[in-house]
């Protein structure tokens, strides 16, 4: 029995049955927000919104909603973050903002620029290791505690800007592993450091045969992309036949059930899928759970939660918020309901809505699923189509005929006086086009 997988297993299973919830949700984030306000009170944002004031108010969470604007992307860019990246200090968070993840853009940008402070890097390595201490509710051998955990994401060798870094949350985030973690990441600093995509992935599997992997961490096309490479190379028939002791896979950044059937093609035994939402504005969620597919919430490490109702009272048919809807806090909201996620963070973003919409499986427990983006929804005649129902079809539509669907698209065509669904289905294997169009209607 490997001694230092027991070693750390037990030790995460010792440090899980500690219960340490002292607080219900509602007061987590009440602390949070009050910690937030009052770091920030002396901050260029905090003096034109008085935070000290809002502080000092017995209300102080509502007069802070009445006080401070909600803010896109462009809003909060245009007027604030934009100040750091030309040198200011003490914008909208104190001290100097060293990194800056880029993100998808806009339509008046090509990328989004979004800080990363260190408190939100600290932020999100305090999440990282509760989820690796959530692994003490799975069923898994010790030996697997002493694996290689393959983290495949953005380059490391992030781009000087003046003052500041920038380059993908991931590189960011890796460039700050802690030392203790060096022992089990792979694939190590130097080609962690590639910035060509397809160079990395080369190098990735020239040295896969020298690690035992048991965890891979990344966005599904990616990772599936890499094992078809890694087999290919050695010709395998599966990735286990050369990295036997692979059993978990943490995915997130998009929906993996369209990837699911050609993704376990490519395995001899299941995997546990653990799904996590680490976006750029800070780590939001993680699945704790084996049993559950819901994601947990953090409500406790830096990040202040309100919710917009996701309907027609409160966003219009382009996913653009309308007026000043009154947002819900994470004791108000209701189960089953649909609402965009809206931040106040440790990384400087107040009251931002970064575009995605979850649902609430348990309130109680705060856990919810992620269904879509805000304007990322088909509704040419009020039937929101979200992404989640699109995902969902095509999952259904791949089991029922067997086929494995590598990607899609649908889009919205004049059919007579109304409008319909045009979908485009890519798959390599061979399909009955007419059947196909059978069963999805």
């Amino acid at each position: 029995m490997p001694l230092l997988g027991s070693i750390i297993k037990k030790g995460i299973e010792l440090r899980q049955k500690i219960h340490f919830e002292r607080y219900t949700p509602e007061q987590h984030q009440k602390n949070v927000l009050r910690q937030l306000l009052r770091k920030s009170q002396f901050t260029l944002f905090g003096q034109t919104y008085k935070f000290s004031k809002i502080i000092a108010s017995p209300q102080f969470i509502n007069k802070f909603r009445l006080t401070v604007p909600f803010h896109d992307y462009n809003s909060i860019f245009s007027k604030w973050w934009n100040k750091s990246l030309h040198n200011e200090e003490d914008v909208c968070w104190p001290g100097q903002v060293k990194y800056f993840a880029l993100s998808s853009g806009t339509s008046d940008s090509s990328s989004k620029h979004i800080p990363v402070t260190r408190d939100m890097i600290k932020s999100i390595q305090k999440v990282s290791i509760r989820q690796i201490l959530s692994l003490a509710k799975y069923d898994l051998p010790e030996s697997l505690f002493e694996k290689g955990i393959l983290m495949l994401g953005g380059s490391t060798h992030l781009h000087q800007k003046g003052s500041y870094f920038e380059g993908d949350l991931s590189g960011i985030t890796t460039s700050n592993l802690p030392f203790w973690f060096q022992h089990f990441y792979k694939p190590g600093r130097k080609i962690a450091k590639e910035s060509d995509w397809n160079a990395k992935l080369s190098e990735i599997t020239e040295k896969a045969n020298e690690w035992d992997i048991g965890i891979i961490v990344g966005v599904p096309a990616w990772v599936q992309l890499l094992i078809e490479k890694v087999i290919a190379k050695y010709k395998l028939k599966t990735i286990h036949d050369i990295w036997p002791n692979l059993s978990i896979y943490v995915h997130g950044g998009v929906s993996f059930e369209p990837y699911r059937k050609s993704f376990e093609s490519l395995l001899s035994k299941p995997l546990i899928y653990i799904e996590t939402y680490l976006a750029s504005e800070g780590f939001i969620a993680f699945q704790d759970d084996p049993h559950n597919k819901s994601m947990k919430l953090i409500i406790n490490n830096g990040i202040f939660f309100e919710f917009v109702p996701f309907n027609d009272n409160y966003f219009n048919s382009e996913g653009e918020i309308i007026g000043k809807p009154k947002t819900c806090l994470i004791h108000e909201v209701e189960d089953g309901q649909d609402y965009a996620i809206m931040l106040s963070t440790n990384a400087g973003a107040w009251r931002y809505l970064i575009g995605d919409v979850v649902r609430f499986t348990n309130k109680e427990k705060c856990e919810i699923i992620i269904v879509g983006r805000t304007k990322h929804y088909l509704s040419l005649c009020g039937e929101h189509l979200s992404i989640d129902n699109m995902n969902k079809a095509i999952e259904m539509l791949s089991e029922e005929m067997d086929i494995r669907i590598n990607e899609f698209t649908v889009s919205g065509i004049p059919s007579g006086s109304l409008f319909a669904h045009k979908w485009f289905i890519g798959t390599d294997d061979p399909v009955d086009a007419n059947h196909l169009m059978e069963i999805f209607r």
